[in-house]
């Protein structure tokens, strides 16, 4: 617990807000540990089940439904994105015909991301409550050129998971929220995880989350917001105990059938711009590998947004995994946003190898 703590603590002393991180072992013994302050007002403290918006952990409860849908006959990673959803990625050089559904979950689609973002703090409070469909989020990527050909190469995309989600409606005939409810959340008994919609506040407790739009001016409160990415792409509100569960569950074999999860945890490298803040990472399906200090690899998915940042591992045999939950990230630099992520990475790294040998 003192080694959590600790790494805990670095991370605020780069001028992170609040932390709070939890690690689960074997049989679901927890600790958790915080540090710094859920409020830069009231300076009250981090609650350790606070929720937050899991941003993009979301892709890997996604990935889940359609790896499961994999399982049950109902599509196929090797199938064209036209299929599904015809017409809909076409133009300026993008062709569904061309794009399967496995690599939209690998990233290794070519579609090219444009996708909203606050460039103010005015900016922020004119659009904080506005509301991107998927066919608008869509629209903006056909609007450009692709990145690459694909299957070629590998660049991040939250466009393709928007698309996910559409295909995931086109098949079941439910909106992809839904079905992460039921067949992952429901089952799992996660009880704070769901999808907020347009409701722009989160349940109690949460912390505050920050952000500084340009050096210099002050900071903003940004955690009163619809979230720019409610499609698939990101979206869920969760808590450390609950994103715990689901990728102890995940990789523990309790949510895909052999042959999925062997998709799943098959991997390509990632690009450049991504190995040096996650160096030797390597993407799955919706999963991302990290080499272990301790030797091995552990799993987990990233998220980013508004000042949020959730990092986490699971072991690959899916019997321990630590979640951390950062608020109020004030990184004004690449320096600032690589020292942060070495060291929830070094939180990740420690809480997993320290206790898989005590």
């Amino acid at each position: 617990l003192d080694r959590l703590r600790r790494d805990a603590a670095a991370i605020t002393a780069l001028g992170v807000t609040g932390v709070q991180a939890r690690l689960t072992g074997p049989g679901g013994r927890t600790l958790t540990a915080t540090s710094g302050v859920a409020d830069r007002t009231t300076r009250r403290p981090v609650s350790p089940d606070g929720y937050f918006r899991i941003a993009s952990v979301t892709k890997a409860f996604v990935a889940t439904v359609i790896l499961q849908l994999a399982g049950d006959g109902r599509l196929s990673p090797g199938d064209p994105v036209e299929r599904w959803l015809p017409g809909v990625v076409s133009g300026n050089g993008n062709d569904g015909r061309a794009i399967t559904i496995g690599q939209l979950l690998q990233h290794t689609s070519g579609i090219h991301d444009d996708y909203p973002d606050y460039t103010s703090a005015e900016d922020f409070y004119r659009h904080r409550y506005d509301i991107h469909p998927p066919g608008q989020i869509v629209a903006r990527a056909m609007s450009h050129r692709p990145d690459f050909r694909p299957g070629t190469d590998w660049n991040y995309s939250n466009t393709g998971y928007v698309l996910l989600g559409m295909i995931i409606q086109r098949v079941t005939g439910h909106p992809w929220h839904e079905e992460v409810r039921d067949r992952i959340v429901r089952p799992l008994g996660l009880e704070h995880t769901f999808w907020p919609g347009a409701a722009p506040t989160l349940p109690r407790p949460h912390a505050e989350t920050y952000q500084r739009f340009q050096p210099g001016e002050p900071l903003t409160d940004v955690t009163e917001q619809v979230g720019s990415g409610t499609n698939g792409e990101a979206g869920l509100v969760s808590t450390t105990a609950d994103v715990d569960r689901f990728l102890r569950a995940l990789l523990g074999g309790r949510l895909l059938r052999p042959a999925q999860l062997a998709q799943m945890r098959h991997t390509v490298p990632v690009n450049a711009e991504y190995q040096r803040l996650m160096p030797g990472a390597r993407d799955g399906l919706g999963l991302f590998s990290r080499p272990l200090s301790c030797g091995g690899v552990y799993w987990g998915h990233e998220g980013g947004d508004a000042g949020w940042i959730t990092a986490d591992g699971v072991t690959a045999d899916g019997r321990r995994g630590v979640t951390v939950s950062l608020s109020g990230v004030i990184a004004e630099s690449p320096d600032d946003v690589l020292h942060v992520e070495q060291a929830e990475s070094e939180l990740v790294d420690d809480a997993l190898c320290t206790h898989a040998r005590a």
